[in-house]
Formats: C-alpha cells, structure tokens, sequence
C-alpha cells in the first residue's frame, strides 16, 4: 500500500473514527494490562468461575472480560466489566500519548472534519483522558463499549454503526484508524473504509485488508494538510 492509497481514503473521509488505545495514547503504559487482567481473574476466581488455561495466562484485560460472556453469568459480566472500567479510568490518567495523535485530532478539526472515537475501552476512560489532555471539545461523540455485553466489542460492527448514526453520517464518507485486526473487520462490516496503524512490528503484514496503512500517526497530519492544498 502507498501514500497514494492512503490520500485517496482521506480525500473522500469527511469523519474520522479513531480508536482508542493505540492511534490516541498507550492507556496501559504506565498501568500495565497484564496487572489488569491479573486482578480480573482474582475477581472471577472469587465468584467461583473456573478459568481456563489460556485465561490464566492471558494478559489482555479485554480477552479476559470477552471470557466472561461465556460463563453464562450476566451479573458477573456486569461485574468485571464495571470493576475493568475502574481500572481503565486509573490507567487513562497516566497513559502516554501517541506521537502526533493530538495532531491528527486538530488537523482533522482544522480541515472541516468530525472526529470521534469508537473504542473497545469504557467511554468513562476516554472521557477521563480526553479531559486531561484538553482534547475533549475536538472529539464526539465517543463510543465505548457496550456496557456488560462484551460479544458485541469491536470486531462487532455494533459500536462503528452506532458512531456513524450518532453523527448522521454516511458511511462511505467515513474512515476508521485502527491498531488491530478487529478494527480493519469491524469497519468494513460497518460499511467503512479502514486505515491499519502499523505501531508495531509485524501488524502492517496482517493488514492486507485495510484500505490504505501508515507506520505513523503523522502520515495523516500530512495526508490531511495535502488535502487542503
């Protein structure tokens, strides 16, 4: 993929969807993930749920509340998914920014275009960071998950759909940025187009699917100040 692909999606995106953790700021830099996920498990070990193997070695809170709506159990559901959003709302106010994430928020502002966030992490924990970081006026709405039904996080097409309707928007003049897999297959079941943040070795090959990919967040700073001249 080029940087032609890249400014054909922006030069048609009048919205852009950016997920959280990852194209805005590392939220579990300073409040690590695998600590996170370790005091859920403590959770559901205390109501009784018996863990799997591959969840006692799981260091992705967000994998672990995904086990939770398998249990059968909607009150712990609701229970580890308010107490990982406690934990969320702690990590977000020492997350570390993303270089040039809050560039690309006010580049998009400053270029006519609306900004939101569609995340798989709690609203409450974006707003929190947002807030500190001054940012909140440039982005609306933020989607976060849905509240104790974690089967329909993003890959679900659920939370994109709900941003694109909040907005009244039309779907093919929206894109999402994302860091993973299930932000490229939520998009585009959602009838948007996807740009793959490659932040890390290796995630550029698992994006093929993506309609345009950038190593950088400032590649679209510089994506949008093109599309302006």
């Amino acid at each position: 993929m080029t940087a032609a692909d890249l400014a054909k999606v922006i030069n048609r995106a009048r919205v852009i969807l950016l997920d959280f953790d990852g194209p805005v700021c590392s939220i579990f830099s300073q409040h690590p993930a695998s600590t996170v996920a370790h005091e859920l498990r403590r959770l559901l070990v205390d109501q009784a749920v018996t863990l799997p193997p591959e969840i006692l070695a799981e260091r992705d809170p967000l994998a672990v509340l995904r086990f939770t709506a398998t249990v059968g159990r909607p009150t712990v559901v609701r229970l580890v998914d308010k107490a990982l959003t406690h934990q969320e709302v702690t990590a977000a106010r020492t997350a570390e920014p993303t270089t040039y994430g809050r560039e690309v928020v006010v580049a998009a502002h400053q270029t006519g275009r609306r900004v939101a966030v569609v995340s798989n992490n709690s609203a409450d924990s974006v707003h929190a960071y947002l807030h500190a970081r001054r940012l909140i006026g440039y982005v609306h709405p933020v989607i976060g998950r849905p509240e104790a039904a974690p089967e329909r996080m993003k890959p679900d097409p659920s939370p994109v759909l709900d941003a694109v309707r909040e907005l009244r928007a039309d779907p093919a003049e929206c894109v999402l940025v994302g860091d993973s897999v299930s932000d490229i297959e939520a998009a585009h079941a959602a009838g948007v187009a996807a740009i793959g943040y490659a932040n890390k070795p290796g995630k550029r090959e698992r994006f093929a699917a993506a309609d345009a990919v950038i190593d950088s967040m400032a590649e679209l700073v510089a994506a949008f100040a093109v599309d302006e001249l």
